[in-house]
């Protein structure tokens, strides 16, 4: 089962007592923030939980699966990749 956004208001406007637009608002502020300093090319970091790191992913060579003998220049691009934390880790092993 996958946990959406709708699902995080629902849950924390249970447990806080706040309403869920008010609750809607922050997730959605917090993931915009996340999204901009990623964009700008900066590491978002939450201590023992991860961080969100970005890479650069090389250039390379492709190939067209349906014409083998296609080649497909791939272009370098940025990626992001999430690091897990200690806390996180310790949580995904069952400790």
């Amino acid at each position: 089962m996958n946990l959406t956004k709708r699902d995080l208001v629902v849950r924390i406007a249970k447990e806080t007592g706040l309403v869920q637009p008010e609750v809607f608002k922050v997730i959605q502020k917090t993931l915009d923030y996340i999204a901009a300093a990623l964009a700008g090319g900066n590491n978002v970091e939450f201590r023992n939980f991860g961080v969100f790191e970005v890479r650069l992913r090389k250039a390379k060579i492709g190939r067209n699966p349906r014409v083998p003998t296609q080649v497909v220049p791939i272009p370098a691009r940025k990626i992001v990749k999430f690091k897990s934390g200690k806390i996180l880790k310790k949580m995904m092993a069952g400790t």
